[in-house]
Formats: C-alpha cells, structure tokens, sequence
C-alpha cells in the first residue's frame, strides 16, 4: 500500500519574489533530503540570483515530502521547489530514489535521474553531469572509492567531442568563419585547465558592467587629496570614538560624508538618466562597493545624509559582515544613488572605476602612499596622498560638475572641519 502523502496533506514551497528586477534565480543546493523532518521557516532550500544568495523556509513543521526542481535548475519568482507534508514524520529508513529530486529540470530524460542517483557524486559533480546531459554510468570514476570528479567528468566531455570532431565530414570550401562566429566555438581545454561554469552572480556582475560601458559615455577624472588631518584626527579620537560608539573609525565615513557635501553642490552626479528624462534625487543614498567570494556586490547606506560617523561606521560594519556570510537581501542592495568604491584596501594606487547602472556617478577611492609634495612655503615633505578618480556618465554630467565634485571631496578631506562646520 503506498504511503505516498495525499495532496491535501502538502504545502508547497513557493519560489519568494526577490526584488527589482530580479525574476529568476538557480537551486544552489538543497538543505534537506525527501522524507527529512522540518520545522516552520527551517530553511530546506538555497538560491542563488544574480545578486544575492537567499534561504527559503519551511511552509509549515512536517516532512519534506518532494523537490520538484534539482540543484543546477533555475526556476522564477512563484514556482513551486517542492512541498512539505504538514504534521507527519520522517520515516525511520527512506528509499535512496526518494532521497532525489523527483523532476530535474537540467535532464534531457527522466531516467537519468534515476542512473545518477545510483552513483555517489557531489553537487558541483552532479551539476556538470546533468548540465551536459551524460550518464554517469560510462564514466570511469577515479576519486575515493571509485566516485566521480569533477575531472573525470570534464575528461569524459573532451573524449567525445574528440571522438565527434573525427567523425565529421570535412566541410568543402566553407567560407571563413566571421568574428563573432569565432567567438562562440568551443575552446579545447588544455592538460592544466578546468572549465568551470559561471555563478549566476558572475555572469550578471558582466553583464552590468558591460551594459554600462555600452549605454553611458563614460569618462573619469583624477585628483589627489593629502590624507594628513584626515589620518591625524582619526588617530587621536579613535579609541575613543570606539569604545563610546562599540565600531572603529575608518576612512569610509569621512569619504561619505564628503561626496554628500558635494553631492548637493553638483546634483547632476547625484541623478540618472531614464528614456529622455533626468531624475534628480534629492536624497543620498551611498553604495560602498565590496569584494566577496562569489563577486562584487555593492550595499547600501539609506539617507547616509542623516547619518552620524559612528551611524555611518556602523552600517558599513554590518553591511559588510552580511555580504561575506552571504547574508545580504535584495533591500540591501536597491536603490543607490551614488557608489564609492575602494580600491586601496587591494593595494590599487589608481583606476578608472564603471558605472553601477542607473547610477551616474562612481567615485574610487586608492591606496593611501608617501609621496613627495611641494609645500606652499617651497618645502619638501613627504605627505600620505591618495589618488581619487570620479568616474561619470557625459551624457548628464558636464566635466565642470565632474572636477568640480572632486575638487569638492578633496577639500573635505583634507580639511575635515569643513564637512563638521558645512562650509
């Protein structure tokens, strides 16, 4: 008698929406196993979107009773990953099939799912498995206890594109391949390389960054700022300052602060462009850019006008402790009107930073190095300096406004005072 959950009995798990413009995203792994016991908002499966990575919870306590898409699948907003049998309780022994999804999505046929899931493979194995349609069975597998490795898989794939290559007729006279058919032709692997997919993150974070250098007229501007004050005060008070407010003092704060006094005074670097309109903004919501694993992502600190050093240290702190657990939200990440980004923390002394769509303006902050400077007196000293490049889109922001924002952050910067006393 099958003891198969009736569908009254099931919750389904529903793919969340994830935020402006984002419509679909790719099973990275799933948490729990069919016939695993589950608690509400236990999180059974992980999401990967070209932004973040997120968690789905459990509908309801019970037992995972399905997976309706394997990991690899991608599936958009409101799809069904599974359902939850609500109320019941895992079973003392499960069968292996049901320990599988039961519906892979990456599969040409639904018997390889049941061939693979005969096979001990890891996830990132499995992957490439189903993404290239192959049956695990006429691989030879070479790792522990004869399971298959990435390796072997990729070795398997090259072995038959060799054996195609061979046994296809020579082309008579076929004209020249064209540049963009050049570039689309598989490319052989060589005996040290390794093919590996891109993330959904990655492979958006190129498309961004390429959409930016084909749509805006992009142009970047240099400065130089001494770091002297900046360094000096933050020297004296940041004990202080830390043990009052419980977060250090860094250089971003005073950075934000001083793009928000310029930002005011030239408010086309603070807009965007949209069909054949500008959209000023009148409130100053900063993105810091920050480097993780899986890709730049780039928080953002709302209203960082009506912030304080210690509120703006804070929000960094935490926003950045988010991004390298892989914990930040599609809120997190919406809505900037203006980016820096620091370079110098890597050891960059200068760069010419891109546009983070729709924004207009990027400012890139470099590596903070004693260089020699001619003082107003004739003298010589060597003083901390840092490059800055402002980088803008010319089709809104003249590069009067451009120079003059990074005139204006450079004053700031090497005389605090101003951005304390608003002048």
């Amino acid at each position: 008698m099958s003891t198969k959950p009736s569908a009254k009995a099931n919750k389904d798990i529903i793919v969340p929406p994830m935020g402006e413009s984002v419509t679909e995203a790719t099973i990275s792994r799933w948490l729990k196993n069919v016939g695993d016991s589950v608690s509400l908002d236990e999180p059974l499966v992980e999401l990967e979107t070209d932004k973040v990575t997120l968690e789905v919870g459990a509908p309801a306590d019970g037992v995972l009773a399905s997976q309706a898409v394997a990991e690899g699948g991608t599936v958009e907003v409101g799809a069904i990953l599974g359902a939850v049998q609500e109320g019941a309780s895992a079973a003392p022994q499960k069968a292996e099939a049901e320990s599988k999804p039961q519906t892979p999505v990456a599969e040409s046929a639904a018997s390889q799912s049941t061939t693979s899931a005969e096979i001990p493979m890891s996830p990132a194995v499995k992957k490439l498995v189903q993404e290239n349609h192959i049956d695990p069975h006429q691989i030879q597998g070479n790792g522990k206890d004869g399971r298959l490795t990435k390796g072997d898989v990729l070795d398997f794939i090259e072995k038959i594109k060799s054996q195609k290559a061979t046994q296809a007729p020579a082309p008579s006279a076929a004209p020249s391949p064209q540049p963009s058919t050049i570039a689309t032709l598989p490319r052989e692997l060589g005996a040290r390389e390794e093919r590996v997919p891109m993330t959904r993150l990655r492979q958006r974070i190129a498309e961004r960054l390429k959409e930016a250098q084909n749509t805006a007229a992009i142009l970047t501007t240099f400065n130089e700022v001494d770091m002297t004050h900046v360094m000096n005060l933050r020297s004296s008070i940041k004990d202080s300052f830390e043990k009052k407010h419980g977060v250090k003092l860094g250089f971003m704060s005073f950075f934000v602060k001083a793009a928000i006094v310029a930002l005011k005074e030239n408010p086309a670097v603070n807009a965007e462009i949209h069909d054949n309109e500008l959209i000023f903004k009148n409130h100053y919501d900063i993105g810091v850019a920050v480097g993780t694993e899986q890709g730049l992502v780039v928080p953002v600190i709302r209203d960082a006008d009506q912030l304080s050093f210690a509120g703006i240290e804070k929000t960094i702190s935490g926003l950045g402790l988010k991004a390298r657990d892989g914990q930040l939200t599609m809120q997190d990440m919406q809505g900037g009107t203006f980016t820096i980004s620091n370079g110098g923390v890597y050891g960059s002394l200068m760069s010419t930073p891109i546009l983070n769509p729709p924004q207009s303006g990027i400012l890139g902050m470099h590596k903070i190095q004693k260089r020699p400077m001619v003082m107003p007196d004739g003298s010589i000293e060597a003083r901390p300096m840092m490059y800055l490049a402002l980088s803008y889109d010319h089709r809104i922001i003249d590069g009067k406004e451009a120079v003059t924002f990074l005139v204006r952050v450079k004053e700031c910067i090497e005389d605090p005072q101003r951005i304390l006393l608003d002048v």
